[in-house]
């Protein structure tokens, strides 16, 4: 597999691993080859138990790094203190990303040399992700990216490992869910994380709930809209159960980065 073999030639450079991992199956797949190639001995994971990750994508990496022997530190960074972060900018992602990666660097006194590294593919660098010029400040390798891996690329390659995480869906942080100018807090995001589990047992494994200040608009695939609608007597009194005022159910259906619009880009 060539994808592999241009990986095996990359890590053959790195002197060991510090991850920035998320749970996903980008940072999942570098932190598995990672310890392939260098051992369990040249790597560490690291996850960030920040309130705009998930409890549920939280425990999903815990279980993957049981699963597959993975070396995993969890830590907590301090990003919600950040007024340039929660004030919520249409650079917030560059905060986020600084705070985390400052705390990877920290790491370098206990693991000296190691390269920091993150889960960015080359479709990452096709949309809009303030994120990378963080990285790039702190001098970040993306191995996946570095060998030409795609979205689709990660996916077969983590099939090929029977990774368990190959066909999860994205997860992006559920800050994202907040339209920018809109402070960040912890309240609309756990509401937020409430109201995407409850639409998940309703049988909508792919759905963005956008925290649109009183109201709760609800995304689904478009093959699901007529399907929402259907259980919208059911699911609405539940999510205005959590603290919302109103829940609009958008019949265009779920778009990545829907939010994104407002800056045009």
């Amino acid at each position: 597999m060539e994808a592999l073999q241009k990986l095996e030639a990359w890590f053959a450079k790195c002197p060991g691993a510090l991850i920035a991992f998320s749970g996903g199956v980008d940072s999942s797949l570098t932190a598995f080859v990672a310890q392939h190639f260098l051992g369990r001995d040249s790597v560490l994971a690291v996850i960030s138990a920040s309130p705009s990750l998930k409890l549920s994508d939280l425990a999903e990496a815990k279980e993957f790094a049981r699963l597959y022997h993975l070396p995993l530190k969890v830590i907590t960074t301090q990003e919600m203190q950040n007024a340039d972060y929660f004030s919520n900018p249409s650079n917030r992602c560059y905060y986020c990303k600084h705070t985390l990666y400052d705390e990877l660097a920290g790491l370098r006194d206990i693991y000296p040399n190691w390269w920091v590294l993150n889960g960015t593919n080359v479709d990452d660098h096709g949309d809009y992700r303030p994120g990378l010029k963080a990285a790039e400040e702190f001098q970040v390798h993306s191995p996946l990216a570095e060998c030409g891996l795609t979205k689709e690329d990660v996916r077969v390659l983590a099939e090929h490992f029977q990774l368990s995480c190959w066909n999860k869906p994205a997860s992006p942080c559920l800050a994202s869910r907040v339209p920018y100018g809109e402070n960040i807090t912890v309240e609309k995001l756990r509401q937020i994380e409430a109201a995407e589990a409850l639409l998940k047992v309703a049988g909508f494994p792919v759905n963005r709930v956008r925290h649109m200040g009183e109201a709760a608009r609800i995304e689904v695939p478009q093959e699901d809209v007529k399907c929402l609608q259907s259980q919208a007597a059911e699911l609405v009194p539940q999510v205005l159960a959590l603290g919302f005022d109103r829940v609009e159910l958008d019949e265009e259906g779920f778009v990545s980065g829907k939010l994104n619009r407002a800056l045009n880009v």
